[in-house]
Parts: C-alpha cells; sequence; structure tokens
C-alpha cells in the first residue's frame, strides 16, 4: 500500500526560471496556458494548462538549469501545432518523431531551455 493515498487529482508542475513574467507570457501566447495568480512576494507564479487541475507553476531563480523532466501535452494535429509554433520562433530538437500506428513526437524549448515535447496518438484509439 503506498504511503500517501489521499491524492486529489490536482498536479503542478514546478519550474526555475529567469524571469516568470517572461515565462507566463511565452506559455500564455506560444501553449494557451492562463494566469492563476502571481505572488512577487516569493518569485512565484503559477498558469492552468488545458488539462483540468494540471498547472505550471515558475520560481525565479538566478542559475536556471534545465529540467529533466519533460512534461508532453497531446495535440489532435501535431504537424499544425509544430508549424504554427515554428512561425512564433519556438526552437524544436530535429525532426518530429512517427511510430507508425502508435504516436507521434516533437521535442521544443522555452525561453530558459527547459525542454517539452507534443504528442499526437496515432493509435486510433
Amino acid at each position: 500500500m503506498a504511503v500517501v493515498n489521499n491524492f486529489n487529482g490536482g498536479l503542478t508542475l514546478s519550474m526555475r526560471v529567469k524571469d516568470r513574467g517572461t515565462s507566463a507570457e511565452w506559455y500564455s501566447e506560444v501553449l494557451g496556458f492562463k494566469m492563476l495568480y502571481d505572488v512577487a512576494e516569493i518569485g512565484w507564479c503559477e498558469m492552468a494548462t488545458h488539462i483540468p487541475n494540471v498547472n505550471v507553476g515558475f520560481s525565479d531563480v538566478q542559475d536556471v538549469k534545465a529540467s529533466t523532466l519533460v512534461p508532453t501535452f497531446g495535440v489532435t494535429d501535431l504537424d499544425k501545432s509544430r508549424g504554427a509554433m515554428e512561425k512564433r520562433g519556438v526552437k524544436f530538437d530535429g525532426d518530429t518523431q512517427t511510430i507508425p500506428g502508435m504516436v507521434k513526437l516533437a521535442t521544443f524549448f522555452d525561453p530558459d531551455g527547459h525542454p517539452l515535447m507534443l504528442f499526437q496518438d496515432l493509435s486510433g484509439k
């Protein structure tokens, strides 16, 4: 049995960034996330994703190191999403990977170099 077994269904991905305002603007413009709140006194803000109870929080730090955690967001048309993002100057890591009958994957980076990924389910489920 799990030691902690009273999870409430919420998930916040906490990311260290150079400037939470810049990051919040980028995540809003590129991924459509919505600001929930910003607490300047502690250098923290939190944004809602398109997934209920899954948020992204940004903490201001001086020395940003890219995360090894890679949030992966599902889309219905990866090529369309990637094209729109590239037009906005978003940097991708190589070509889109396609595993026929399973998934398409494309890794991209936020302004602080954090890797993020898009996926498109090709399984037909």
